[in-house]
């Protein structure tokens, strides 16, 4: 079992359910990400410690985070997606899949929202 340190990236993490758009290819529609998703992915990626890009964990995993928002009024489940797609975007995890067990918690910071995370595989 290995445990990485804890991870902060800060900025508000925008709720990848609420974040899609329609959006067309070859004139077919297809759903694609607002600009606030994408931005969050691109920020995510240069605040994740270099040491945690490209790990490709693909053993079954525990997630611990937690979530602070500028306000109670966000949801903590949106949230969760959105972490997790974006560890698969630096690589940090081959598949999101392989998460076993979550342990999330919400809070509150006005002045300063921000993800904490730690990985544990099992």
């Amino acid at each position: 079992m290995k445990e990485y340190d804890w991870v902060t990236i800060p900025g508000q993490i925008p709720a990848k359910a609420n974040n899609y758009k329609i959006v067309y290819y070859n004139g077919h529609p297809s759903i694609g990400k607002e600009d606030a998703v994408k931005k969050y992915e691109t920020a995510f990626y240069w605040y994740c410690p270099a040491a945690m890009r490209n790990l490709e964990v693909n053993v079954p995993f525990e997630f611990h985070i937690r979530v602070y928002f500028t306000s109670v009024s966000h949801d903590l489940d949106n949230a969760l997606k959105t972490v997790l797609d974006c560890l698969q975007y630096t690589k940090t995890i081959k598949n999101d899949n392989k998460c076993a067990k979550i342990v999330a918690e919400k809070c509150v910071d006005r002045e300063s929202p921000r993800i904490e995370f730690k990985i544990i595989e099992l």
